[in-house]
């Protein structure tokens, strides 16, 4: 798939000060791979990852891991257990380390192609 990078997210990374920066920028590149549908921008002065909305934003409040907000998670379509949060719309997926997002990267992967098609389907 086509990595659509955006220059103000490359800027994003380029100022940001953050003990994870690593692995926030493993999680951008398996989005960005997942699905050639998806592109980034900043908001919420943060990275996000749309599609005909919202999927996903980082939250760089986080320091010790990398949480990676998903805006309306309950509602993809699909099992995806990586997922936690038992609120009615959001849901999480954490990365401790760049280990955890090669392991974790299928399912984030898929979670990113079940938003893209359930979002071509409405």
């Amino acid at each position: 798939m086509a990595l659509a990078k955006a220059a103000e997210v490359d800027r994003w990374f380029a100022e940001v000060d953050h003990p994870q920066k690593a692995v926030m920028r493993a999680v951008r590149e398996a989005i960005l791979d997942a699905d050639d549908r998806v592109t980034e921008t900043i908001k919420w002065k943060t990275p996000t990852f749309m599609y005909r909305g919202n999927i996903a934003s980082l939250n760089p409040q986080a320091k010790r891991f990398v949480s990676l907000m998903f805006h309306r998670g309950a509602e993809i379509p699909g099992d995806h257990p990586a997922l936690s949060g038992g609120g009615e719309t959001a849901r999480y997926m954490q990365f401790d380390d760049g280990e955890a997002v090669e392991r974790l990267r299928p399912e984030l992967e898929a979670i990113i192609r079940a938003w893209c098609d359930w979002r071509d389907a409405e």
